[in-house]
């Protein structure tokens, strides 16, 4: 039964695909993979609980790590469980914002109503608080089922404590541990032309978690009520509305520190003695840095995506000044500042937050710097090292004959275990040799001038910032961010049978230039982007109605 529905689909989407090449349409159809069930990241949960209750609420806690698939911690998000110790830590958290909402310096400006008397239950508030945030926690309204549930914990906690308000913060925390708050549970209904589509709620979520990595605000909840989401022109009109905002800022800069795996920055470390400059405050300003040159490139002087890697343009604040040689006249702000012709800084893979991140605590590291280019920029996986390599030549930098890193890894690649790998990471990462592990600019390496001559799949340069050129001259580039994006969005990597709508996607971001706004209208506008296969096509009950990603996998 299951090949023979595969079969009709198949037939379907191919018959669809004709009646829209007739009707002159070039965009593949694509009938998406199924609903996803993913965890809020950290980040998401953060944001939420600013957007809803404030930016004063505290959130103290600590999260469960994601893995990284396929190059993204957004898609480790979908296969993340949560544990008992994890729950509990949940529970303590949820525990501590619900105090927050409903203290005193709080109460009277995030609850909307005002209880009959503070020392006793009264449901008709309660039912009204819990209908108005729910909405943005669930990403949804609630249930009738929903709404009497977290009522009834109020009520029964205020009774209990004589308190209306910490009973109140008991039903706001049974919301916060609910799976509906900590994951993103996609539903799916039928489309007009037989195949389906996310509901409207859905579209709602998935477009606000890529464009502003948060829970969607009342307009676009508003939209999806209203269907308007089920038109293009509706789409498109809050589409233009979400990146007008400054939160598309913060949107895009999430999904490039997701991208270029900044979350490892928590984690940093260097050593002290060598690397005596490195300090807090750079760690921190290094990584907002890049992330503030980035959204500014391509959200406002929306340039070609691959002027990244070129590009002179940036921030400098005061913590860095010191480190890029460059007078900063506002050391407790940033200030715009675009590197001089001949600077040997130019592309984000030369700032201080690409050197660093991507060396080892007292050296640096041309090999985890070509790794990082070949699979964060380029989408080209490197293959695990065999666990029996011997690092001791390498790592041996005083060497009287091998004494700087390109003749000590040309010492260490003459095991044949090694070469092959070696030869796509090593180039890339010795362009980048003049920057030390703390990213500081240098000539020499132990009395000996540093060789940054190279090539990139078949594009010669003599130092970093011909890198640069050859990555904006590499196709992989632009090919790379769009998937990335794509899957960044739906919680998945593409598949299969989605390889002729990312080619149309790649050819898209071509023809208007790589700016990367225009990609993603391609992508939030179009049908594919929502298209997802319920689990009842599987089991010959297409016609069950809506399903949801949390019943899938129930």
């Amino acid at each position: 039964m299951i090949q023979l529905t595969t079969i009709l689909r198949t037939t379907l989407l191919a018959a669809i695909a004709l009646t829209l090449s007739a009707c002159g349409e070039s965009e593949p159809l694509t009938e998406g993979s199924e609903p996803q069930l993913r965890r809020l990241t950290e980040q998401q949960y953060r944001n939420t609980i600013r957007d809803v209750f404030g930016g004063n609420i505290i959130v103290a806690g600590r999260f469960d790590p994601l893995e990284r698939i396929d190059g993204l911690l957004a898609l480790g998000a979908s296969s993340a469980t949560i544990t008992p110790a994890a729950l509990e830590r949940y529970e303590s958290l949820a525990r501590s914002i619900a105090l927050q909402v409903v203290d005193e310096n709080n109460r009277k400006v995030l609850l909307s109503c005002t209880p009959t008397s503070a020392g006793a239950r009264d449901d008709s508030c309660a039912e009204t608080f819990i209908s108005s945030v729910g909405r943005f926690l669930f990403r949804r309204p609630l249930t009738n089922a929903e709404q009497a549930l977290y009522t009834t914990i109020s009520g029964s906690g205020a009774e209990a404590l004589g308190d209306f308000y910490q009973g109140l913060a008991y039903g706001l925390t049974g919301m916060m541990v609910s799976p509906k708050f900590l994951y993103v549970n996609e539903i799916a209904e039928p489309d007009q032309d037989g195949l389906h589509r996310l509901d409207g709620y859905s579209k709602a979520t998935r477009l606000s978690f890529l464009l502003w990595n948060t829970t969607p605000d009342a307009v676009l909840l508003d939209a999806a009520e209203a269907g308007d989401l089920d038109t293009e022109d509706g789409l498109e009109e809050q589409f233009n509305r979400m990146m007008a905002s400054s939160r598309a800022d913060h949107g895009l800069a999430s999904f490039f520190e997701d991208m270029l795996e900044f979350e490892r920055f928590d984690i940093l470390e260097k050593d002290p003695v060598i690397y005596p400059a490195f300090i807090l405050d750079v760690t921190e300003d290094a990584k907002e840095q890049t992330l503030r040159t980035l959204t500014h490139l391509l959200l406002e002087e929306e340039v070609d995506y691959r002027d990244i890697f070129t590009s002179r343009k940036t921030f400098i604040s005061g913590s860095l000044g010191p480190v890029y040689r460059v007078p900063v006249d506002n050391p407790e702000g940033w200030m715009p500042y675009e590197f001089p012709e001949g600077s040997p800084w130019a592309g984000i893979h030369t700032h201080l937050s690409f050197q660093a991140l991507f060396s080892h605590p007292g050296k640096s590291s041309p090999t985890l710097r070509g790794q990082a280019v070949r699979e964060h920029l380029l989408c080209q996986k490197i293959p695990e090292p065999p666990g029996d390599v011997d690092f001791s030549d390498f790592n041996n930098d005083t060497n009287a004959v091998n004494r700087t890193a390109r003749q000590r890894l040309v010492a260490h690649n003459e095991e044949a275990s090694c070469a092959g790998c070696h030869k796509l990471m090593d180039p890339i990462g010795l362009a980048m040799e003049t920057f030390d592990g703390a990213g500081q600019l240098r000539t020499m390496e132990n009395g000996v001038v540093i060789d940054t001559s190279g090539e990139l799949d078949g594009i010669s340069y003599s130092d970093a910032v011909g890198l640069g050129e050859a990555l904006h001259q590499n196709p992989s580039a632009p090919a790379c961010v769009t998937h990335r994006l794509y899957a960044y969005g739906t919680g998945r990597s593409p598949v299969p049978a989605e390889r002729q709508w990312m080619a149309y996607l790649e050819e898209k971001f071509a023809e208007t230039g790589y700016k990367v706004s225009d990609l993603l209208q391609e992508m939030v506008l179009s049908d594919a982007f929502y298209r997802v296969i319920p689990p009842a096509l599987d089991t010959n009950t297409a016609d069950a109605g809506s399903v949801s990603a949390e019943e899938t996998q129930l």
